[in-house]
């Protein structure tokens, strides 16, 4: 089911209602609706891949009271948590890697003059979410093992947990210790924060349907037809890109955010207007941070971390970035993007500059930025727009024909859509979107902060308008981030 489908628009408002009456119940009752509302929610795409939800739920709750039973014997606690990432990578490797690595065996076989056939390669539907829920399923048993939680014997509580519908199937990645620790603890129904969980659904249906999906006809011809549009294209092509596929993931972010608002629950955030950063560093503590502190937490700290020597950090920090663009999908592009941020992220890092903007923004105490920060916002933004050439094609060959058609011969022609799209109309679009989020960058989760009244009834009214003006092209598109 979509976030911005009519099967939503009908699902949540009656799931909502369904939910509080039970509240007035008991927990239990509340929980279980609550589980059997996202086993429907999932089933609306596939309803035998519930069955893969079911099996990591139940493997890793087992886990985590295995991990307990067995402490003074760390030997049988690693064990047991090998059994947990085994079992999770393993069902992700399958699903999402096993035609990767058939294919990329077949290949390195016909370097040297060998011809496997294709018969190694199989037809597998990569179930929707399974890197967000077996990442999350994961960490739960991670976090036992280091005892930064207990683990629960309330089976019912800890499935809510892992198939929680809002942030079930695109994240967030959410950690035990705030998502479970809301589901077994009774949620009483707060006015203030329904509000604002509709003003965050409003938001995010907004960056979906009318910049991601707005922009997203005119990126598929650029991107598709690559060959024949001059640099000037491409460079357009890419840099629309950009504001689609952070509308699209943070449109979804938001509304995921905003349902679970609703429903008494708090998410942790997930992007933190990541285009207003000024060093690719600051860029990855704004995106998807969700993700980003998972690898954190779960990869980078073991390794070592920054503890280490400076050529063990660097080896860190290029295992972190290869593995993130790996689970992005299975495709030799998302490791190069990741190997990209790779080398842009080290030198900020040896220069000592990676976490000297992680609590404050952009011209923190000022209403515009200076001439400095205006330079490192270009600068990273281009830098991050160029990786995702690699992030959108289909392969490397598209991906570095497309780079050499944007630097061998850079020639400007104005860009005309075969449907006839005017341009100014989603320059303007953008521009006053980019402003109005440079505008609210204190704070992501109220993108309505205005004290007065009429103008926030004003910019409701604007956006609720142009949501329905873009109707036909945005609702039932899928969410980009779906495919990983």
């Amino acid at each position: 089911m979509l976030f911005n489908s009519f099967d939503f628009l009908m699902f949540l408002p009656i799931t909502f209602g369904l939910y509080w009456l039970l509240s007035k119940k008991s927990l239990r009752a509340q929980n279980t609706f609550l589980l059997l509302a996202s086993y429907f929610f999932y089933s609306l795409w596939d309803w035998r891949f519930l069955f893969l939800i079911i099996a990591s739920t139940i493997v890793d709750y087992l886990v985590g009271i295995q991990i307990q039973k067995s402490a003074g014997n760390r030997n049988l606690q690693r064990t047991w948590l090998w059994a947990s990432v085994i079992f999770n990578i393993s069902l992700l490797g399958f699903f999402k890697y096993y035609n990767f690595f058939a294919e990329s065996f077949m290949d390195m076989f016909e370097l040297f003059g060998y011809t496997i056939k294709s018969t190694w390669t199989l037809s597998i539907v990569l179930p929707v979410g399974i890197s967000f829920y077996t990442f999350q399923t994961m960490s739960y048993s991670l976090d036992i093992y280091y005892k930064r939680v207990e683990p629960t014997k309330d089976f019912l509580s800890f499935a809510t947990y892992v198939a929680f519908f809002p942030q079930l199937v695109a994240g967030p990645i959410e950690r035990a210790s705030n998502l479970l620790s809301q589901i077994t603890n009774k949620r009483n129904f707060n006015y203030d924060q329904t509000v604002a969980g509709l003003k965050l659904i409003l938001w995010g249906l907004f960056k979906k349907m009318v910049i991601a999906d707005g922009i997203a006809p005119i990126v598929d011809d650029i991107f598709a037809n690559y060959h024949s549009y001059p640099a000037s294209t491409l460079v357009l092509g890419v840099t629309l890109f950009s504001f689609q596929v952070y509308g699209d993931f943070s449109g979804y972010s938001d509304i995921a955010i905003g349902t679970a608002k609703m429903f008494g629950i708090e998410l942790m955030s997930n992007f933190k207007f990541p285009n207003f950063s000024r060093n690719v560093a600051e860029y990855w503590q704004r995106w998807h941070v969700s993700l980003s502190t998972w690898f954190r937490h779960y990869v980078y700290i073991p390794l070592g971390g920054s503890r280490v020597s400076k050529l063990k950090s660097v080896r860190n920090i290029c295992i972190i970035f290869l593995v993130s663009g790996f689970w992005h999908g299975a495709n030799w592009t998302f490791i190069f993007w990741g190997a990209f941020h790779a080398l842009a992220y080290i030198p900020v890092f040896l220069m000592g500059r990676n976490t000297i903007y992680k609590n404050n923004v952009v011209a923190e105490n000022n209403g515009f930025p200076s001439l400095t920060e205006i330079g490192q916002l270009v600068l990273t933004f281009s830098i991050v727009t160029f990786s995702r050439i690699f992030f959108r094609s289909e392969s490397l060959t598209d991906s570095f024909q497309f780079i050499r058609r944007v630097f061998a011969n850079f020639e400007y022609l104005p860009y005309e859509h075969p449907q006839g799209y005017r341009m100014i109309d989603y320059f303007v679009l953008l521009a006053l979107f980019v402003l109005y989020e440079y505008r609210i960058r204190r704070d992501e989760r109220n993108p309505f902060k205005f004290k007065s009244k009429i103008i926030r009834f004003t910019i409701y009214s604007l956006v609720l308008f142009l949501i329905l003006l873009f109707y036909d092209s945005g609702f039932d598109r899928s969410f980009i981030y779906f495919q990983f």
